[in-house]
């Protein structure tokens, strides 16, 4: 007995299909109960399609897209420290306030990711 197999679809019908999904979705979210981590969860997946769309984007507008597939890592990659960059000056400043209370966990967790961090851009530069 062989594997049947199903017909793939191209890239700009997901994309359509996931666009109308998602509208679906919006109207549903505020009726429905759903947890606060699955919905952290799913933000965090959306904001990374979101980044991984908006790099595609102005990589193809640049000409990088044709380039090759490392190009587009690299692209991707400048992304995600422009992000990242952007996200540690709004912690910086969250810290700065003293009416936000953090989690110490979340804390130590961050600063050690913060030390490996900061050891690999030593290395890099």
């Amino acid at each position: 007995m062989g594997c049947t197999s199903v017909p793939e679809v191209g890239i700009p019908q997901r994309l359509q299909s996931t666009i109308a999904e998602l509208h679906s979705l919006q109207e549903n979210l505020s009726s429905g109960e759903v947890s606060p981590q699955l919905l952290s969860d799913f933000r965090a997946a959306l904001n990374r399609v979101r980044n991984a769309a908006w790099a595609v984007q102005q990589s193809a507008i640049a000409g990088i897209y044709e380039q090759g597939a490392e190009d587009l890592k690299s692209f991707l990659a400048a992304e995600r420290v422009r992000a990242a960059y952007q996200a540690c000056r709004s912690l910086q400043n969250d810290l700065n306030c003293e009416d936000i209370e953090f989690k110490k966990g979340q804390l130590v967790e961050m600063h050690g990711l913060i030390a490996e961090l900061k050891e690999q851009l030593k290395n890099k530069l």
